[in-house]
């Protein structure tokens, strides 16, 4: 009677690939400038990575890396943020992130990868119309929903929300720790509803998650030096 072969167990391993960390160290550099205070820059972080892994697996591994950096910057600026923008625009991307999850159900990685684009070049777009006026406005509930839906979608899709939040919040010229403050607190928020519907997409593997706390001292780095 012949033994029954024995079961190797596997050790999960980080990315090797040295040309993966050419394109997730400036990605994790960039994210950490964004949420120190620089918001708007992170939006590059995903296509970035997106050359080496398909969009939203990039997506999903950068998160425990933001989340981590949400907790810093949740810290430095938490009596620095406007609670009636978050009260007007996290019911929107809540709704935002919903589509973004059945999108993402359905489409390829090339498809994916092709949002990617169209949401980059949306966003060039709109910071080249947008105007110059120095006046603070008083934006509508409506506006702030519907932003605040197209972010979420947009940062589940590619962690790039930054940009239609700011369509939003930039006009009412709020103060800079102001801005700062509840551009941390609203995407905190966000990121933290992303943990789930990334889980049941299947989008944390071992590899991606031991890499992503490799990557943490340079994303904690950044985020200090954006701060």
């Amino acid at each position: 009677m012949t033994a029954a072969p024995r079961r190797i167990a596997t050790v999960p391993v980080i990315i090797a690939d040295p040309y993966f960390y050419c394109a997730a160290i400036p990605a994790v550099i960039i994210l950490g400038l964004s949420k120190g205070g620089f918001s708007g820059v992170g939006t590059a972080a995903t296509p970035l990575l997106a050359l080496y892994l398909p969009p939203l697996e990039a997506a999903a591994l950068l998160l425990p890396v933001l989340i981590s950096q949400d907790m810093i910057s949740i810290y430095v600026y938490r009596r620095d943020w406007d609670a009636r923008n978050l009260k007007i625009m996290l019911p929107g991307a809540l709704a935002g992130m919903g589509l973004g999850w059945l999108v993402a159900s359905f489409i390829s990685d090339d498809a994916g990868r092709l949002m990617v684009g169209v949401i980059g070049v949306a966003f060039v777009a709109n910071v080249w119309l947008r105007s110059a006026d120095t006046i603070p406005k008083i934006m509508g509930i409506t506006s702030g929903m519907f932003w605040g839906g197209v972010s979420g979608f947009t940062s589940f899709m590619t962690q790039g929300g930054g940009p239609p939040f700011q369509v939003y919040v930039l006009p009412q010229r709020l103060p800079k720790l102001v801005l700062v403050g509840t551009t941390t607190m609203f995407f905190a928020v966000v990121n933290a509803m992303k943990i789930v519907p990334y889980f049941l997409l299947g989008q944390f593997t071992s590899a991606n998650f031991l890499t992503s706390v490799a990557l943490l001292p340079v994303a904690i780095a950044a985020n200090m030096a954006g701060i």
